[in-house]
Order: C-alpha cells, then structure tokens, then sequence
C-alpha cells in the first residue's frame, strides 16, 4: 500500500497529477462561486468549505469504483450511429444542465438589476450543495477514467485528489469574493458555465474540443476584462 513512497516515478506522479487536479478545478472553483453567490453571505464561507468537502468525498469514493467506472464507457445505445455510453450520458446531462443552470442565473441577474428594490432570491442551502457534489461528479469523471490506466498508484491519486481540494478550499473564498463584488467578472464567469456545457455535450457525442483550447479562451477572456476593470477605475478616478 505504502510502497509507492519509495518510488521516484510515483512522486513525479503524484506532482503531475496534483497540478493537473488543481488546473482542471478551476472550473468547479468558478461553478462554487456562481452557486454559493445564491446564499446568504454569512453562509458562503461554510458552504464553500463543506461542498468542496463532499466534492473531494465523491471524487475519492469515483476513483474506489474502478472497475465499475469502466463499465460506463460500454455502449448502451445508438442514436444515428452514434453509439452513446453511460459516460457519454453522464457528460450530456452535465452539459445540458450547465447550460439551463447558466442562462438561468443569467437571466436572473439582469432581472434583479431591473427590480432593485426587490431582494435577490436566495437559494437554499442543501441545495447549492447537492449541485456543487453533483456537478463535481460530472468533472471529475474523465480525469477518474484516465486514472484508470494508473491502477498501481491509486494512493497516489487519492493523496493528489486530497491536496488539490485543499488548494481549492484556500482559493475559493477569495475567488468567490472577487466574483461576487464584480457584477462583471460574474457575467463572464456565467458565460464560462455556457462553454463549458457545451464542450461537455460536444464530448459526450465524440466531438472532443482541447481543453487548452477551452482554457485559452477563458484566459484570454479574463485577460480582457482585467484591461476593463483597469479602465474603468482609471476613468473614476478621473473623473472624481
């Protein structure tokens, strides 16, 4: 079990595969944010910290279940000639209910800037976290796969699972902060939500788009709107 240790290949591993973790979570750090934005602001912190909790508990009890994991990418049917999986079932859900969960808050938020003088709708609790665990679930799901082929190191997986949730407890709060005091950036990270459905239905049916790709375009958009915020408070500022 422990035999790993003393493993040179299995710690280059485990380093590989902590900031693989940690890179791929961004995604669920933006989800996070837009989700526990919906609670009251004392409970945010709280709610932060358990749904990565459950997240790293699902992500940990996926990768126990190898063999059934593998089962999913059997054929379960065919539609068009396109044969469909369980994971490929999994991916379209997940994508499809990104893209509903994002135009909704979307359109909810420029609701409430229409109605300002109603108070903005709270979601409950249990909720938000039950979505943060299961929308970890469909994140999560291809890097478990691939874990797959990695079979001798499941510790070593397990142990690079735990520290980057740990490296997402710490970055969520001031992420979700930053999110939260820029009506902006929040837009932007809901549009991030609608690429990212997309680009899971799109691998769902086999039209895989890279994931460098993916990043690029959110970093590039990110980039963009920093130029922005530069801006405007170079524009306040004269104008004060």
């Amino acid at each position: 079990m422990i035999s790993w240790i003393y493993d040179p290949e299995a710690w280059v591993a485990l380093v590989t595969l902590t900031t693989l973790e940690i890179v791929l979570g961004i995604d669920n750090i933006v989800v996070l944010s837009i989700l526990v934005g919906r609670l009251p602001t004392h409970r945010r912190q709280r709610a932060r910290i358990i749904g990565l909790g459950l997240a790293m508990i699902m992500r940990l009890g996926l990768l126990l279940t190898l063999a059934w994991i593998m089962t999913l990418t059997a054929t379960l049917f065919t539609v068009f000639s396109e044969a469909i999986s369980g994971r490929d079932l999994i991916l379209i859900l997940g994508g499809l209910f990104l893209l509903v969960k994002s135009t909704t808050e979307i359109h909810g938020t420029f609701e409430e800037h229409r109605k300002t003088e109603t108070t903005p709708k709270v979601s409950s609790y249990a909720g938000v976290l039950i979505q943060i665990a299961l929308i970890d679930i469909i994140f999560s799901l291809d890097s478990v796969i691939t874990a797959v082929g990695m079979a001798e190191h499941v510790p070593v997986m397990m142990l690079a699972i735990i520290i980057a949730v740990l490296f997402m407890m710490l970055a969520a709060r001031s992420i979700g902060e930053f999110v939260d005091a820029n009506p902006t950036v929040k837009m932007l990270a809901l549009s991030f939500l609608v690429l990212i459905g997309v680009a899971l239905i799109a691998d769902g049916l086999d039209l895989h788009i890279p994931k460098g790709y993916i990043y690029f375009a959110m970093a590039f958009s990110v980039g963009v709107e920093m130029l922005n915020m530069r801006l405007r408070r170079h524009q306040d500022g004269s104008g004060s």
